[in-house]
């Protein structure tokens, strides 16, 4: 066999082996409509109103200053999210790296770490230059939070330093 014949099944092999892969959910078309329901969101964000939220659970009380949303891509399981932060400044100084999602009528944050409390992020909407959000629980971490219990904040688009 000569050196061509050899290639051309294993350039079929190769081929074939791309085709069958799982696609990356951060390329292509479904990719581009999520950065396009993502794009209202984007920016970093003053929070300029927030509640106090006080769990038996939790001895410390949290101060969300600064929501940061990106669009840096990261590929979580099968699915597609954007890069972000979360930046407080209680108890202590601190910026929590979290990962989102942006759907046109609302987004939803992700990332906090189990030993901050049982929460599984945030909930946003967005109206002019106002992101409205609330905290979200995780209810798989068998905390007993009564029902109505919420912690809402408004945050304003933050100007360029």
């Amino acid at each position: 066999m000569t050196g061509a014949r050899l290639l051309a099944p294993a350039a079929l092999c190769l081929f074939l082996a791309a085709a069958c892969r799982p696609s990356d959910p951060c390329t292509g078309r479904p990719a581009r409509l999520a950065r396009r329901a993502s794009a209202p969101y984007v920016g970093r964000w003053t929070v300029v109103h927030g509640d106090t939220l006080t769990l038996p659970q939790m001895g410390d009380r949290f101060r969300l200053t600064e929501v940061a949303l990106d669009t840096g891509s990261v590929r979580i399981a099968d699915a597609c999210r954007w890069r972000g932060a979360l930046i407080f400044s209680a108890p202590r100084a601190e910026t929590l790296a979290v990962t989102w999602v942006g759907l046109p009528e609302q987004a939803f944050v992700y990332g906090w770490p189990v030993e901050l409390g049982p929460f599984g992020g945030l909930g946003v909407s967005r109206s002019g230059d106002s992101l409205r959000g609330a905290l979200l629980f995780d209810s798989r971490l068998n905390v007993q939070v009564r029902a109505g219990v919420t912690a809402q904040f408004v945050a304003a688009r933050a100007h360029p330093r």
